[in-house]
């Protein structure tokens, strides 16, 4: 099997999920939010569009041919998978095996349904996958690794994979760059990158930087239509502990009746909860950016306008070269 091969079966397997039907996503995401109650259907329709969207055709081979197209020696790579959101590993396992190498995957206990019905769906379409693909509980055999944790967890991989070639990520969040030109539009798109995966993802926007003295009322008005997040009971319960918090700690804050906002220099924020922070002008802005450092996952802004973000609305569709934590994954793989 070839690269060309691989690409094509990917291929299918994005055209697959694109005409997936609704009985089929109804089904799927049943049995997903049995295992993990954040995973409801609007959810999971939302992982499955944004895979379909990495797997066409044309894009997904021009990112294919700037990588070596075999490795030399190909390795089992072991690939230790989050939870937080659906399929947030898939990404991972198409970069290990359209390099050639050996998928030894160890699924999280949080998100094994849709991992392993995308993976199987990958091998009808192209049975020769079959002997690529391991669902592993264990990864001693693996000859280099990629895991996706916390920072404590980090230090564990550290520990146990550091002698190998490895690529251990850690925390990160995402934040908003705010104006106070922004339209209505414009602030009803940020509350995609805000509630999507009820703000369980690394590219959730936990945190807005906003000019001092800054109006929230649009803003809070833009996001009235998120307040069904309240829906699902487990929002709800975190919206109620951490106001109760905030009220006992007599912490200022806005209260939307399903989102609160309070003056936080911290990035990642509880869930129902979205810090900001205020600057000055757009040196001092720069500057708070630049202490942040690695910890930010992605950066959002009314049409992208920020050197380097993302426009409002697209924090959860990376293009297939927005790499986790920066790190180019296929030419780690393509280096072994």
């Amino acid at each position: 099997m070839n690269q060309a091969d691989r690409l094509a079966a990917f291929v299918a397997l994005g055209q697959r999920l694109h005409q997936l039907s609704d009985d089929e996503l109804t089904t799927l995401a049943a049995r997903a939010r049995n295992q993990n109650a954040w995973f409801d259907k609007p959810n999971v329709a939302s992982a499955f569009r944004g895979i379909a969207e990495l797997l066409q055709g044309e894009p997904l081979r021009a990112w294919a041919s700037r990588y070596r197209p075999e490795p030399e020696t190909p390795r089992q790579v072991g690939v230790v998978m989050a939870g937080n959101i659906p399929l947030v590993g898939f990404h991972d396992a198409l970069c290990v095996l359209l390099s050639g190498h050996t998928l030894l995957a160890k699924l999280s206990s949080d998100d094994t349904v849709l991992m392993r019905w995308v993976l199987d769906e990958l091998t009808q379409l192209e049975p020769r996958f079959d002997e690529r693909i391991k669902l592993v509980e264990r990864l001693n055999a693996a000859d280099a690794f990629i895991a996706t944790g916390s920072d404590n967890t980090a230090r564990y991989f550290e520990f146990y994979f550091g002698k190998k070639p490895n690529i251990i990520r850690r925390n990160r969040s995402s934040l908003a760059v705010l104006t106070g030109r922004e339209t209505d539009h414009d602030l009803g798109l940020l509350g995609e990158d805000i509630f999507r995966y009820y703000g369980l993802g690394c590219r959730n926007v936990s945190s807005l930087y906003v000019p001092e003295g800054y109006s929230f009322t649009p803003l809070l008005d833009a996001l009235a239509p998120w307040h069904h997040a309240t829906d699902h009971h487990k929002y709800q319960n975190n919206y109620d502990y951490n106001k109760s918090i905030l009220l006992v700690n007599g912490v200022p804050h806005f209260d939307s009746g399903f989102l609160l906002l309070t003056e936080n220099p911290q990035l990642v924020s509880p869930i129902s909860v979205l810090h900001y922070v205020t600057y000055q002008h757009e040196v001092d802005l720069a500057d708070k950016l630049t202490d942040l450092g690695e910890r930010v996952q992605c950066i959002v802004s009314a049409g992208g306008q920020y050197p380097g973000s993302f426009p409002f609305g697209r924090a959860q569709c990376p293009a297939i070269t927005d790499y986790a934590d920066g790190v180019d994954t296929m030419a780690f793989l393509a280096a072994l």
